[in-house]
């Protein structure tokens, strides 16, 4: 089984050997890593760090682990106990801490569990604080202090509350609107931290019938956690059942979201930040006159995100750059861009203005005030927006092939015997035609190419995908 150490923290699957699995050694050489890092970055001041996380079956155990390592380094620890990843990177700056370390393995399956580590901007790691937290890791010289330097231990789950009132403060949430429409929704909060949190702000957003369908924190998922089609049979039957409004679909941390339509049609989680930035950018105005200066009418998603967010922001009278794949690199562009709104095709939502993270609550919040004012059902509202059909495959890669090799023979290739291609080499090879596009980009995780293929009918959309397989397999025979 696998463990997985990236820019943003370490990832496995609980049990078995170190170095191998999510174990208490790699817990610790991972936690008092970035004990060490924080030291360096705050040098002679109090450390304060926030803790919080999923309903997975192993989070309590983990957690305690990830506290008294905290607590052994002088650290102080606030517990904000089972919550959602937005809401522990909202605590990071309203508490104003140093630090914080999320205990997810977001949309991997049980069994898995992982620590997300946070600056104190709340943000996911930086590529080069990841490298010194490794390497801190791996020299293995930790310092721990007398019991009478020890950290104190803080569990206060309310700091969660805080997250509810600025989303209910931003200035483009209308709760009046969305009251107005006496919505019924029905939430699939998977039985983690969505089932707690979502039904409280959408209660404070006036919603006045929430269904709730897996809203207990057990950490026994009730499907496959990825958002997609296949996993979420059971809301979409739900929500024609019950003749709701609108599906409302999280992971197990609350950072990526999902719709269903009242026909319990599922909306393409590509069409999630498309539809949020839309009305953004649509209602900026309201955004200069809040905070004058600080943004710019652009927005950013990564390279295998849907060109439909492209559109929308040219539609505004927008701009849009995409970004390599990956939070932080979407966060990154975002800041040198001064976007208000960006995320990530896969259902994450960044809103600037709160917190520089994937947020599902101001997702939803930002979403129904569109909907509301717009006096549509989800079904006609996502219509105004670009359609486009995706595919998502891959390829095993066998033992000795050169991935940036394969890329750049695949590049001369399209260069040669292509015309009106532009090709991005920023995170893989990306090749954009005038009405479709491939994006092509090894796993850091796996041996394998990652394909990625958008066009205007599913059709095409195949395609493109059987050719780009095509393509790859002549390389590597």
């Amino acid at each position: 089984m696998p463990l997985i150490k990236s820019i943003s923290g370490t990832r496995g699957t609980i049990g078995g050997q170190p170095g191998d699995n999510l174990t208490p050694v790699d817990i610790m050489d991972s936690v008092c890593g970035y004990g060490a890092f924080i030291r360096r970055e705050y040098p002679n001041q109090k450390i304060r760090i926030i803790i919080g996380r999923d309903s997975r079956l192993s989070g309590e155990m983990v957690k305690d682990l990830v506290a008294g390592l905290l607590l052994s380094q002088g650290f102080d620890v606030i517990d904000i106990g089972i919550a959602a990843s937005p809401t522990v990177e909202m605590a990071v700056l309203g508490q104003k801490a140093q630090g914080g370390i999320i205990i997810t393995a977001s949309h991997n399956p049980q069994g898995w569990n992982a620590l997300k580590l946070l600056n104190g901007q709340s943000e996911i790691l930086s590529a080069a604080a990841g490298e010194i937290i490794r390497n801190l890791s791996d020299q293995d010289k930790f310092i721990f202090v007398p019991e009478d330097k020890l950290g104190v231990y803080i569990f206060n789950p309310f700091i969660a509350l805080d997250h509810i009132r600025a989303i209910l403060d931003f200035p483009l949430v209308d709760v009046k609107a969305i009251a107005a429409k006496k919505f019924r929704i029905v939430l699939d909060g998977i039985n983690s931290a969505g089932g707690l949190i979502m039904p409280e702000l959408l209660t404070e957003l006036g919603v006045s019938d929430v269904i709730k369908i897996n809203c207990e924190p057990t950490g026994l998922f009730a499907h496959k956690p990825e958002p997609l089609a296949v996993n979420l049979t059971q809301i979409c039957e739900k929500v024609k059942e019950t003749k709701a409004d609108l599906g409302i679909v999280v992971d197990p941390d609350v950072d990526r979201l999902a719709f269903i339509d009242e026909n319990g049609q599922m909306i393409s989680e590509e069409y999630t930040i498309v539809s949020i930035a839309d009305y953004v950018l649509e209602n900026f105005s309201v955004i200069e006159a809040a905070y004058p200066g600080q943004y710019s009418k652009s927005t950013v998603s990564n390279l295998s995100s849907s060109r439909a967010l492209a559109d929308a922001a040219k539609k505004r009278g927008g701009s849009y750059e995409p970004s390599a794949v990956g939070e932080i690199n979407v966060v990154e562009k975002m800041k040198e861009l001064k976007s208000a709104i960006g995320g990530e095709g896969s259902g994450g939502v960044i809103c600037s203005q709160l917190h520089y993270g994937r947020d599902a609550l101001i997702g939803v919040a930002l979403f129904l005030s569109a909907l509301a004012k717009s006096g549509q059902k989800v079904s006609e509202f996502f219509k105004q927006f670009s359609q486009y059909h995706m595919v998502k495959d891959r390829i095993d890669l066998p033992a000795g092939v050169d991935v940036k090799k394969l890329l750049v023979r695949l590049r001369q290739d399209y260069e040669k015997n292509q015309t009106g291609v532009e090709i991005t080499d920023i995170d893989g090879l990306k090749i954009d035609f005038p009405d479709s596009w491939v994006h092509l980009r090894a796993s850091n995780t796996e041996p394998i190419i990652r394909i990625y293929v958008e066009a205007a009918t599913q059709t095409v959309a195949e395609e493109l995908n059987k050719e780009s397989k095509a393509n790859i397999l002549a390389y590597i025979k």
